[in-house]
């Protein structure tokens, strides 16, 4: 095993960390403003995907004319979940809301079976996007590094909007103490929605980045990313944004290399390793790794 080896598997750990990074945002943004785990919003990734196919081989449009398509359709997708689904739960006790996102995930699902088959659509981006690059002996594609300077970028320039705008500081308000917010003239239900649309937004991003990364879509696409990235978001801490990021390239480092260092008889079993690895960093970190001591809200 060679030092070049190893830095390969730290660039496709980068990577993949990347798309984990920016569906554990939604997760976080979500629990962090109305206490709700969306096991849903795993299926806006599929969501971003087949939609990113249709605008690429029905319409023939350009990549950055269809990713603001994908971002639109996620955030129209997460504002209809929220006011449908959630909306008309809030206030009732967290666990009918945890039940009522695992009713809305299989419902996206099964809708996704019944409209689009259960077949897999191979998902092929332009030849551009293909093309090899080498650093040294690392090597990695275009849309590798699209991944990961778009990623980067759309995580910069949401800590701007929530640091630096009108937005992001009732959504900060909100997560400290919705009723105190709501009681400071705060529109409590514009502020959740615009969370939802960026958090979706951002999910279906990553489900276009999943489907050029993986060249192969199917309607159970966004299950296992969804559950994985809910783990990244744990693990940085539950409702911390930054904790999310971190969260997210952690694990995605520590699952490639999980897979790559170790014997290849024990690459069956990387899903197993997320779950173990979230288990034993929550016994050392119970609140994650930049969380805060859960306090309840008033």
């Amino acid at each position: 095993m060679t030092a070049d080896y190893i830095a390969q598997q730290i660039v496709n750990g980068l990577i993949l960390g990347s798309m984990y990074a920016l569906v554990a945002i939604g997760f976080s943004m979500i629990y962090g403003i109305v206490r709700l785990i969306n096991f849903a919003h795993g299926d806006i990734v599929m969501i971003g995907a087949f939609v990113t196919l249709g605008l690429l081989q029905s319409l023939g449009a350009p990549l950055p004319v269809v990713a603001v398509g994908v971002l639109l359709s996620g955030a129209g997708m997460g504002i209809a979940v929220e006011r449908a689904a959630f909306r008309p739960m809030r206030g009732a006790p967290q666990v009918t809301g945890f039940i009522a996102s695992l009713a809305v995930s299989i419902m996206l699902q099964n809708l996704g079976i019944l409209t689009l088959t259960a077949q897999p659509r191979n998902f092929a981006f332009p030849d551009y996007l293909q093309a090899l690059i080498h650093v040294g002996a690392v090597g990695f594609r275009v849309i590798d590094v699209v991944i990961m300077l778009s990623a980067v970028l759309l995580m910069g320039l949401l800590l701007l909007l929530v640091h630096r705008t009108r937005l992001g500081m009732a959504m900060r308000a909100t997560a400290e103490n919705l009723d105190v917010a709501r009681l400071m003239g705060i529109p409590i239900n514009r502020t959740i929605r615009a969370a939802f649309a960026v958090g979706s937004g951002l999910a279906a991003i990553a489900g276009l980045m999943w489907g050029g990364k993986f060249g192969q879509i199917d309607p159970l696409l966004g299950y296992v990313p969804g559950l994985k990235s809910f783990v990244a978001a744990v693990i940085g801490g539950g409702g911390s944004i930054p904790g999310a990021i971190l969260g997210g390239y952690v694990l995605g480092l520590a699952e490639v290399l999980f897979v790559g260092l170790l014997p290849p008889i024990y690459s069956a079993f990387r899903d197993a390793f997320v779950f173990a690895a979230l288990i034993l960093i929550l016994l050392a970190l119970p609140n994650g790794i930049l969380g805060k001591a859960a306090e309840d809200r008033a």
